[in-house]
């Protein structure tokens, strides 16, 4: 195929005059639409929240140099909506801040609620702030009990994300443990970010709710290094190095039953920004085909998100490789040139 970019825009029809800005040596390559990180975030690094705009400017062209034009931010402590006018960053769908309880998520990142019946109204207020995503805290530490528990009761749950459908918004939420899972799926959470706690139970609920996963792969690697920081809390510990023994087999249990999977890295704290390949990668290990896998960094992730591929009309959003990028990671890393709302980058 060949395609035009037009004022920023794809074209398949020919433009007279047009300048080839890939596939000039007559041998073509590997076109694909912009990849995207389904789970990242802008406004947070290695030592926490990020305090200057600046720095989320950097993490954002780390991504766009990666290929990554479209980013799901999955929470973020900073206000990042000056972003959106910056055409030469990619676009960030941003999820608001994290809806937690107190003392139970990271401190500083989220908007922690001392009475979890504010849970839907906090829900509303976020989808209104966001744009079109909300992010829940499902389970965290509890260190009374010293191990993973569910941060909310599941009538709360029902009341708040109902709340956000209402506002037009998804909701997904940060889960790790089993516990926490059937409650959020039976309430119609529309995702599951990590999803280290399936269960077959589980699994068939997500099938028949339609809810989607984004397991983070690159990031759940963290879990023996968090287990070995655990210190007074061995059952924590224990249940840490746990699900990450049982991840990948889970998530391959998933995948089999149909549940949709899409690409995230969980960029900004303990994860680097630009990872995209690294998960793209990870995904081969839970039994996808290469091509099955760039989708769920690519066109696949785009139209979950509501956002065009390759079609006439869509914005000029690609990246382009002279070698076979199923190939891996080592050609993902290094697209031979990145196009975004039409401008190339190399």
């Amino acid at each position: 195929m060949e395609w035009w970019i037009v004022d920023g825009v794809l074209r398949a029809e020919p433009v007279s005059g047009a300048e080839t800005v890939f596939g000039a040596d007559g041998y073509g390559g590997w076109v694909l639409p912009g990849l995207v990180d389904a789970h990242c975030h802008v406004g947070l690094g290695e030592h926490g929240v990020l305090d200057n705009l600046d720095d989320c400017v950097a993490q954002a062209e780390v991504e766009r140099d990666a290929g990554a034009l479209l980013l799901r931010d999955a929470g973020s402590p900073i206000d990042t909506r000056a972003l959106a006018d910056r055409d030469d960053l990619p676009e960030i769908i941003r999820a608001g801040r994290h809806l937690a309880r107190p003392k139970r998520y990271s401190r500083g990142f989220a908007l922690e609620l001392e009475d979890e019946s504010k849970l839907p109204e906090a829900v509303a207020e976020q989808a209104r702030f966001g744009d079109g995503w909300v992010k829940l805290v499902g389970d965290w530490i509890d260190r009374e009990v010293g191990d993973l528990a569910p941060l909310w009761s599941d009538d709360v749950l029902k009341a708040a994300i109902d709340a956000a459908h209402a506002e037009g918004a998804r909701v997904t939420a940060h889960v790790f443990s089993e516990d926490a899972l059937p409650g959020l799926i039976k309430a119609g959470i529309d995702c599951i970010e990590h999803g280290t706690g399936l269960t077959d139970d589980t699994i068939d609920l997500m099938v028949e709710h339609g809810t989607a996963l984004v397991p983070t792969l690159i990031n759940i690697a963290n879990f023996p290094g968090i287990a070995d920081g655990a210190g007074k809390f061995p059952r924590y510990a224990q249940h840490m190095r746990d699900l990450h023994e049982k991840c990948p087999a889970r998530i391959a249990a998933a995948r089999e039953a149909g549940v949709p999977i899409y690409a995230g890295t969980d960029a900004g704290s303990m994860v680097a920004h630009g990872r995209i390949a690294d998960e793209i990668d990870a995904l081969k290990g839970i039994g996808m085909s290469p091509t099955e896998a760039l989708g769920a960094a690519s066109w696949a992730a785009r139209e979950w998100l509501g956002r065009p591929a390759l079609v006439d009309g869509a914005p000029a959003d690609l990246v382009c490789f002279s070698e076979d990028p199923r190939l891996g990671a080592a050609v993902v890393k290094n697209p031979d040139a990145v196009i975004l709302r039409g401008r190339v980058y190399t």
